[in-house]
């Protein structure tokens, strides 16, 4: 009966979407949604899953055109990094990131023993990702996956997560009607998509099941694991350091995160601690990371960052994560900048992407974002130029390429506000490497 209830589900959302059958099928040989999903059942069949989860899982594998409308309408939110991390690394979400270390002492000690990372690192993403589990989500999880699976534009990926969370199900981790998340099918109070949470997820409070939805000592040992598993991180090493410039003896095109030096040499350039201390004279690699320019606030960050990037590839999610992170241990807050930071307005962006497209520069999308391809262009335009070479857009930069700029802004920002949530190429108006999608205010 519940195989046939899904098969009446799935027709009426046919009939009531008439456009869905080229939606998706322009890619699936000219499938309609129930072929395809047959196809798909088979797939997870061939994976493991047993016919008592697909049973259990069919109620809720219906086609949802509004998941697809929101994949395809999703928007780009000027903001520039200090904005963002004053806003995402409140001082609220600081104490209750210390609040919940106390609280849940036991857990996040074992966690850090087993797989070396810090519990403010877990906090901190536990708090950006769901305000520690107020904000995970309300649509249901299969309903979301199945239809970005049949839609074209990330159908390879949506079909493994699809299998993925029939897995979980499988697994008695969750049931189909405890898989509420957000509409770009993340689960649990970290958010992290089925693969990951059928990867990585482990019952720390012994009680059978991985459920990330409600157990906070699975959500803290889960976390743990993927992040030291998954993204690789260095047990016992820093992540991210505010630090102080003298700019009069800094080589500006050295400030990258592709580029490496030891600690005692950004000594030698006059780098310090924010509060002025010396930075000790030894060789740990770091880069210098100026999230908005030479003038904006200036980090060191540590091999353990590329676990920020790869939860999230958007620069200004992962720093300000990083950042909440070193607040969360006791850091002082960040020094504001000595003036306005000068932002290019987000159509003189795109004008500048063009330029340097025609330039010979591959920026990626040309869509008044910026990424790490356009960062990256724009350093080299910079240094062509005589420009400090801070991988920073300006208004001069714009005007030396023959563009028009107009005065800058010295607020709105190229880069998106958002959430986490990586897949494999995905960029940051898309879901994130680890997990989720763009977080608008509060999706």
């Amino acid at each position: 009966m519940r195989v046939a209830a899904a098969g009446v589900a799935i027709t009426a959302a046919l009939t009531a979407a008439p456009a869905l059958a080229q939606s998706g099928a322009s890619c699936h040989g000219g499938q309609s949604f129930g072929q395809f999903l047959n196809g798909l059942k088979q797939q997870a069949v061939a994976a493991g899953v047993s016919q008592r989860a697909l049973a259990e899982a069919g109620p809720s594998l219906i086609y949802d055109q509004g998941i697809v409308n929101r994949d395809r309408g999703q928007r780009v939110f000027g903001q520039i990094f200090t904005e963002f991390a004053a806003r995402m690394a409140a001082n609220y979400r600081m104490q209750q990131g210390q609040a919940k270390i106390r609280q849940y002492a036991q857990a996040f000690a074992r966690a850090e023993k087993q797989y070396g990372v810090p519990p403010e690192v877990i906090a901190a993403f536990w708090g950006l990702e769901s305000d520690f589990g107020a904000n995970m989500g309300n649509l249901p999880t299969l309903r979301s996956l199945v239809s970005l699976a049949y839609d074209c534009r990330r159908s390879e990926m949506f079909q493994n997560e699809t299998i993925a969370a029939l897995k979980i199900v499988d697994r008695g981790d969750l049931t189909p009607s405890e898989m509420i998340g957000s509409w770009a099918g993340e689960l649990g109070q970290t958010q992290f998509l089925p693969t990951h949470y059928f990867n990585y997820a482990v019952d720390y409070d012994g009680d059978g099941r991985r459920d990330l939805l409600h157990s906070a000592p699975d959500v803290i040992g889960s976390t743990a694991n993927y992040i030291a598993t998954g993204l690789k991180w260095r047990r016992g090493e820093p992540w991210l350091q505010e630090v102080r410039l003298a700019p009069s003896n800094l080589p500006w095109d050295q400030a990258d995160l592709t580029i490496k030096h030891p600690r005692s040499q950004w000594a030698k350039w006059g780098v310090t601690y924010a509060d002025g201390r010396p930075l000790p004279n030894d060789d740990m690699p770091a880069s210098l990371l100026l999230p908005m320019g030479r003038t904006g606030p200036a980090f060191l960050a540590y091999a353990n960052f590329a676990a920020y990037t790869e939860w999230n590839n958007s620069l200004i999610y992962s720093t300000t994560a990083a950042y909440l992170a070193t607040r969360i241990g006791g850091a002082a807050p960040m020094r504001k900048p000595a003036g306005p930071v000068a932002q290019l307005p987000h159509e003189q962006l795109k004008e500048l992407q063009r330029l340097l497209v025609r330039a010979g520069f591959d920026v990626g999308k040309v869509d008044g974002v910026l990424g790490q391809q356009t960062r990256t262009a724009v350093k080299a335009m910079q240094i062509k130029y005589g420009l400090p070479a801070d991988s920073w857009p300006t208004a001069e930069l714009l005007v030396k390429m023959g563009g028009n700029a107009a005065p800058a802004a010295p607020s709105a920002s190229a880069e998106p506000h958002f959430r986490p949530m990586p897949a494999p190429g995905i960029t940051p108006a898309e879901p994130r490497k680890h997990k989720r999608a763009p977080l608008p205010p509060q999706q």
